[in-house]
C-alpha cells in the first residue's frame, strides 16, 4: 500500500492525537477506551474530510485546477473543510448545498458551518432540491468554461476512490500509534455516511488482523451502506493495485440513525452530554453524536470484551452544534 505515488497536499496537523478517555471509559465499562482526535486538526475547525482533501486537492493541483465545486447538505462539514482548504491553497471554492434535512430557522440556515463557509471565502449556492442542485452545477461549469477556469468536482463528503486514500493512510497512522502504546489487539469504532472514511479504514486495516473495525451508520441503512462500501473499497483498491477486501463479517449497525440523516435522537443528545461531562469533548448531532450513541448501546449490550482496547474515531463536526442551537441548548441544560 504505497501511498507516496499519489499527489497529495500537506494540510498539516498529522498525526492527530490518540489518548485515553478514562472517565468516559469508566462510565461505559470500557476501561481501555481511547479517542482518536481527528476533530482537532488546526485547519478549518478540523474534521475527517481534511484527510480526504489532501489526496483530492493533490490530484486537482497536479491537473492545474483553479476552481473546486462540491456538494452537501446545508450544514455540511465537508463543505466547510473544503472551503478552508481552498482558502489555504488559493483556490476558488463553489459549494452547492441542498436543503435535504427537514430543518429551518436562523440557527440551521445561517449559523454553524454556513457562517464558516462564508468566512473561508466560499461561494455558497443554496438549492431547494436535487433538480435545482443539478441546474446550479451545470451553470457553474458553463461559467467556469466561459471564464477559462479549470474545475475539479468533488463528490458529497469527498467520498470516492481518491478521497478514501486519506483513511487508508489514517488506518496506518492509528496502527502505528497503538503499536507505540504496546497495544497488540484493538477495536476501532467509526462512522459510515458518504462512505469514504469507513471504506478507507476497511482497505487500510485489511491485512491487520489485530485491528477490528466496527461501523455505525449515521445516514443510510445497512444494505445501502454495504453497497456503497463495496463500490468505494473496490475503487480505492484498484488505485492501490490490490484486491478489494471482503466485507463478510464486518460489524455494521444502523440502529442509532433514528428518523434519518441530520435528525438527532434522544440517544444522540445523551452521547453528546456524556462525552462532554466526562471528558470535556464536544460531539456533533449529525455524525459523532450518533456514533457515540452506538458506542453506548454496544457497551450496554456487552459487545466489548473485558479489558479490550477500544478506539473511538472522533471525526469532528463541532460547528454543527450551533446549527442545532435550540435543541443543543435544551439538551445540555438537563
Amino acid at each position: 500500500m504505497n501511498l507516496d505515488r499519489f499527489p497529495r497536499v500537506d494540510l498539516g496537523g498529522y498525526p492527530t492525537p490518540l489518548h485515553p478517555a478514562p472517565r468516559l471509559g469508566e462510565a461505559l465499562g470500557i476501561p481501555n477506551l481511547l479517542l482518536k482526535r481527528d476533530d482537532v486538526h488546526p485547519l478549518g475547525v478540523g474534521g475527517n474530510k481534511l484527510r480526504k482533501l489532501e489526496f483530492l486537492l493533490g490530484a486537482a493541483i497536479e491537473a492545474d485546477v483553479d476552481t473546486v465545486i462540491t456538494f452537501g447538505a446545508l450544514q455540511t462539514n465537508h463543505g466547510r473543510q473544503t472551503a478552508a482548504a481552498c482558502a489555504k491553497l488559493g483556490l476558488r471554492c463553489e459549494l452547492v448545498l441542498t436543503a435535504k434535512v427537514p430543518r429551518d430557522g436562523d440557527a440551521y440556515e445561517r449559523s454553524g458551518n454556513v457562517s464558516l463557509d462564508h468566512l473561508f471565502g466560499a461561494n455558497v449556492h443554496v438549492c431547494r432540491d436535487g433538480e435545482e442542485t443539478g441546474k446550479t452545477y451545470d451553470r457553474l461549469i458553463t461559467e467556469a468554461a466561459a471564464e477559462g477556469r479549470k474545475v475539479a468536482t468533488f463528490p458529497v463528503g469527498g467520498s470516492d476512490g481518491v478521497g478514501a486514500l486519506g483513511y487508508v493512510a489514517a488506518a496506518r497512522e492509528i496502527a502505528g500509534q497503538l503499536a507505540e502504546l504496546g497495544v497488540t489487539r484493538a477495536r476501532l469504532v467509526a462512522p459510515h455516511a458518504s462512505g469514504g472514511t469507513s471504506a478507507g479504514l476497511i482497505v487500510g486495516t485489511a491485512d491487520l488482523d489485530w485491528l477490528t473495525l466496527d461501523i455505525a451508520c449515521v445516514s443510510h441503512p445497512v444494505d445501502e451502506a454495504l453497497d456503497n462500501l463495496a463500490d468505494l473499497t473496490i475503487a480505492a483498491s484498484v488505485l492501490l493495485g490490490g484486491e478489494p477486501p471482503s466485507l463478510d463479517g464486518l460489524r455494521i449497525d444502523d440502529r442509532t440513525i433514528g428518523p434519518g440523516y441530520g435528525i438527532p435522537t434522544d440517544g444522540t443528545w445523551e452521547a453528546v452530554r456524556l462525552f462532554g461531562r466526562t471528558e470535556g469533548i464536544a460531539l456533533d448531532p449529525v455524525y459523532t453524536g450518533k456514533v457515540g450513541a452506538a458506542l453506548i448501546q454496544w457497551a450496554a449490550e456487552g459487545h466489548f470484551a473485558a479489558g479490550e482496547h477500544v478506539v473511538f474515531l472522533h471525526t469532528g463536526g463541532l460547528p454543527g452544534l450551533y446549527g442545532y442551537a435550540p435543541e443543543f441548548t435544551g439538551a445540555v441544560s438537563r
